[in-house]
């Protein structure tokens, strides 16, 4: 344990990439099995502690130090598992502390009224580091900039494969792995890429801008719409039928409706959306079904998933990856032409002429919820990765609104020290007097200098606290930008933002000028009268 605590605590001091990536390889070539699985696992999201609450971790706090003071120290640092860590001390008599694999698999048998006495007792052994690493690990929130896909990119490093190699396995293996270190390190056999279902490492776009269209040629690209959803896989074989998010997480169980419907043996790339008839519903309805193990008849009733399909990879059997796009895409026409799916449809190419007319078609779309488009050269196989060149995303500008800061809240990890959260609103009339309404949330878009400003102003002017929340006065104005708004009744405003973040902190502004909803609701896609209902028409 106290290896991986050593190792989560480098990752989060530590910004680069490439450096984050040297560190899990000298963890994973200098670990011994079981323990390298177990973090391997950790670092993926592939571990889970249901008898480990954070509702009991806060009692151990309360119970040590006094409910009073223990929710002082956790309002001022910020992070559960922080806290505790310091608060604790180390009992020299509590015996040598645990394993990783001593962790897991003690957890993973224990029962709900078993656990609270192992904790205590690991968290006796461990230094601070090693309980911050372990109230990190029961929780989930590792928080050190590790992505799955950045860890599996280690484990490809460390035996030097490609890291498209693990994904394409990845999903027929379980923690602790064994099979993969075996292959990875020990010139064992490569497993087996043949599970039923398996996920296919996708193929990802690179943003373009409008000047650097000038440089290709328009007649080998290929538009297609970029809808406003997720990026999924529906991948079907030997009797598996399962739904991926484009990370390769497996989101079937929040989508029964997608999973029931899958009558085929294919591997089909797509677009996640709610649709009503002919209609596809903003976002913000689709995020009413995103992040469930589980969903109820009411949420499948109001909010019907829908597949807008982009590309197909496999077809019974067969690999369709290394042909060109125009190949596979009239292998998608005619396999859906042959029998249409309710759940599923084709998403359209966009005719065009050159690159002028794609532009005005492109800034026509604002009022359609549309993101942009995507250019795909007809040639160009399925590569896993990003490759240059083959594909590339155009994204509409985003929307800009001036908002008036009103709350904030410290964030987790190598944030929790400082105010990162913010919350923010516009200006309205309520009789007759003049009111700030929240319309949103952001924690990204500032560098870390403008955070150091800005968690400053915060100390500054605060103005009340509500627990972790401190309320500041009404004088600061953020440019918010934002990629589409919605109607939404569970707001005060009325409207949702889609992906807001700060764009800007306007200090010459006063906060009198800032915008008001009525400026926001002008923003509205066309046609959207009534919350929580569709927008926007694209049947194709």
């Amino acid at each position: 344990m106290q290896a991986f605590a050593a190792l989560l605590d480098a990752l989060s001091y530590q910004p680069a990439r490439n450096a984050k990536l040297r560190l899990i390889e000298s963890y994973l070539r200098e670990t011994r099995d079981p323990d390298r699985g177990w973090a391997l696992a950790a670092m993926t999201d592939g571990l889970d502690f249901p008898a480990a609450k954070p509702a009991m971790l806060r009692g151990f706090g309360e119970d040590k130090i006094g409910t009073e003071l223990f929710h002082l120290s956790y309002d001022y640092v910020g992070d559960l598992a922080e806290t505790l860590s310091l608060i604790w001390q180390t009992d020299p008599d509590a015996g040598p502390p645990p394993t990783l694999s001593e962790v897991v698999e003690m957890l993973q048998r224990a029962t709900k009224m078993q656990t609270p006495a192992i904790l205590k007792r690991w968290l006796d052994s461990l230094d601070a580091t090693g309980r911050w690493a372990l109230l990190k690990l029961l929780t989930g929130a590792l928080r050190v900039g590790v992505s799955a896909r950045l860890a599996k990119q280690a484990a490809a490093n460390v035996g030097g494969q490609p890291v498209d190699a693990v994904e394409e396995i990845w999903h027929g293996l379980s923690a602790p792995y064994r099979p993969l270190f075996d292959w990875l390190l020990a010139d064992g056999p490569k497993p087996s890429s043949n599970a039923g279902g398996a996920f296919l490492p996708p193929m990802l776009a690179n943003p373009i801008d409008r000047a650097e269209l000038d440089g290709l040629d328009p007649t080998e690209f290929r538009a297609e719409w970029k809808w406003d959803g997720i990026r999924v896989q529906i991948a079907a074989s030997g009797g598996v039928r399962r739904l991926y998010s484009r990370a390769g997480e497996d989101i079937s169980g929040a989508f029964p409706d997608i999973v029931a419907a899958i009558d085929f043996e294919a591997v089909l790339d797509g677009e996640l959306l709610v649709r009503r008839g002919a209609i596809v519903a903003p976002f913000n309805d689709l995020q009413q079904r995103l992040n469930r193990k589980t969903v109820t008849p009411r949420q499948l009733k109001d909010h019907p998933a829908h597949v807008r399909l982009y590309d197909m990879l496999r077809l019974d059997g067969e690999d369709l990856r290394a042909l060109g796009f125009d190949q596979r895409r009239a292998r998608l026409e005619a396999w859906h032409g042959a029998k249409p799916r309710p759940r599923f449809d084709v998403s359209p190419l966009v005719a065009f002429t050159d690159w002028a007319h794609l532009a005005e078609l492109r800034e026509a779309t604002r009022s359609d919820g549309i993101e942009g488009l995507m250019l795909k050269r007809g040639d160009s196989p399925y590569l896993a990765g990003r490759p240059k060149g083959p594909w590339f995303k155009w994204k509409r500008d985003p929307l800009l609104v001036d908002c008036v800061l009103m709350y904030a809240q410290r964030g987790h990890g190598k944030r929790s020290s400082f105010y990162s959260d913010f919350t923010f609103g516009c200006w309205r009339e309520v009789a007759g007097r003049r009111e700030l309404a929240p319309v949103g949330k952001a924690y990204f878009g500032f560098t870390d200098e403008e955070l150091r400003w800005l968690d400053k102003w915060v100390r500054d002017h605060t103005t009340n606290r509500f627990g972790p929340v401190r309320e500041v006065a009404h004088e600061l104005v953020l440019e918010i930008a934002f990629d589409g708004l919605a109607r939404s009744s569970r707001h005060k405003s009325g409207v949702a933002m889609r992906f807001p973040r700060i764009s800007r902190i306007r200090t010459d502004k006063p906060a009198a000028e800032a915008d008001t909803i009525d400026d926001l609701l002008r923003l509205l896609p066309a046609g959207v009268e009534k919350p929580l209902k569709a927008a926007y028409i694209t049947d194709p």
